[in-house]
Parts: structure tokens; C-alpha cells; sequence
């Protein structure tokens, strides 16, 4: 399922976005077998070892929306009861205000009416709008919940996972791009060292590759002729 004025704000940091989930799904793994629990009221977000209850990752969380089958609508935390009207949420709200986008000004959005409601199409939905909240926010990554009666909640967290770094990047892109769909790679890493904090430099006013850098290192992306990511180089510190 797809909400059609949203989808290009996803896909402009869906790189980045896949890195932050990366990073995410490896610290929670470390964890081996794991449930997750949030608390709204202490607005966190738990992953506790099933093994040894003792073992945590203990995350900030900040509701972003709610997106549910029954009333077929995706509700924004800032409206949500249980929400925050001025929590992080509302950064997409001011963003959807200034640039006409109804869908993020809106309280709550209804499906396109021939969306399917399936698990999937929600869960589809719901990897949407968190990419949308880390594009607008800055922060990552975010976490997809599901909650009662096949509804999903998306939170971003504030985790204690180490920021990006062009040496991480590197080693978790293949696995990372084998999985990724990207509608416009270039913008996609344009976006990915805006939101990481990196330099970028392009090859040629063709924009034909693309070289990123920050205190670990450089990578550099070649682009084919139909603007694919064909092949990445890297240069790290310590590593020659």
C-alpha cells in the first residue's frame, strides 16, 4: 500500500533509512532470541533477551502513527490520544503545513480506496511512514510494532547504537543494497551523507558517481546509465 504523497520523501532517504534498520536489527540480534516491549507512559521501547532477562536494548521512543485496518487510516501521534501534540511527530506535521501536503497536516489519513489491508499492505505502510519520520526528523532508526487488531505503530528511537560512519556503511552496503530498492539512487546518496553529517562530492556535472567522506574514510558510488548504484570503492582510515 502506498500513500502517494509520501512515498518520495521515503524513497529520498530510503539508503540512509536501510542503514539505521541495519544497525538496528544487528543490536538487537546481539541480543539473540529477544521480545519487545513498549511503555508510552515512560515512552520507551524495550528488547529484552528471552534468555537472560537482564540483557537489554533500552530505547527512547517517540510515536510517529498509528496505521490501522479497521477505520482503513493512518492516525499521526500528534492526534492520537495517547500521543504527544507537540512530540517529534509533530515536526512532520509543520513540514506537511508549509509545503502543502495534506497527508502530513491532516490528523488522520484515510487508505487509498483500493488498498488491500492485509499484514503486509499494513506493514508496507507503516516501513513508508518511517522513512518519511527519519527523513523529516533527522532521527533514526525507527521501529514498526504491531499491536492489537493487525494495527501498527511506528516509533523513532533514540538508541544506543553508535551514529553512521562511512566505514560502517561500507561494510554493511552489500547486504544492505542486495535488499533495498532504490527509485533514485543518486538522491538516495545525497540524502544518506546529509542526514549521516558526511561530505559529498560529485564525480562530474553528469553526476555520473558520487564520493562521500567523513573522519573514517571515503566511499565513492559509480552510477550507470540508468542512474544505478554500479559498484562502490572505498578508502578507509587505518585500513590503507
Amino acid at each position: 500500500m502506498t500513500f502517494a504523497a509520501l512515498q518520495p520523501l521515503a524513497d529520498r532517504a530510503a539508503l540512509f533509512t536501510a542503514l539505521r534498520q541495519d544497525a538496528l536489527s544487528a543490536a538487537a540480534d546481539a541480543l539473540g532470541a529477544h521480545r519487545w516491549d513498549a511503555d508510552l507512559t515512560a515512552g520507551t521501547l524495550t528488547f529484552t533477551a528471552e534468555a537472560d532477562p537482564t540483557r537489554q536494548l533500552v530505547t527512547r521512543a517517540h510515536l510517529i502513527a498509528t496505521i490501522a485496518p479497521g477505520p482503513r487510516s493512518l492516525l499521526w501521534a500528534w492526534a492520537h490520544p495517547q500521543g504527544d501534540a507537540q512530540g517529534v511527530a509533530a515536526q512532520l506535521r509543520a513540514y506537511g503545513a508549509e509545503h502543502g501536503i495534506t497527508e502530513l497536516s491532516s490528523a488522520e489519513v484515510p487508505f487509498p480506496a483500493d488498498a488491500s489491508v492485509d499484514a503486509d499492505a499494513i506493514a508496507q505502510a507503516a516501513h513508508t511512514v518511517g522513512g518519511v519520520a527519519v527523513e523529516l526528523t533527522g532521527r533514526s532508526p525507527y521501529y514498526s510494532a504491531p499491536v492489537d487488531g493487525g494495527t501498527r505503530a511506528v516509533f523513532l528511537l533514540d538508541a544506543p547504537i553508535p551514529a553512521l560512519t562511512v566505514a560502517d556503511a561500507v561494510v554493511a552496503l552489500p547486504r544492505v543494497l542486495s535488499a533495498t530498492t532504490l527509485p533514485d539512487a543518486r538522491t538516495a546518496v545525497w540524502d544518506l551523507a546529509r542526514l549521516a553529517g558526511w561530505t559529498l562530492t560529485w564525480a562530474d556535472e553528469a553526476f555520473s558517481g558520487a564520493t562521500v567522506t567523513d573522519t573514517t574514510g571515503t566511499a565513492s558510488f559509480r552510477f550507470d546509465d540508468q542512474a544505478r548504484i554500479s559498484g562502490v570503492e572505498s578508502s578507509l582510515h587505518g585500513q590503507g
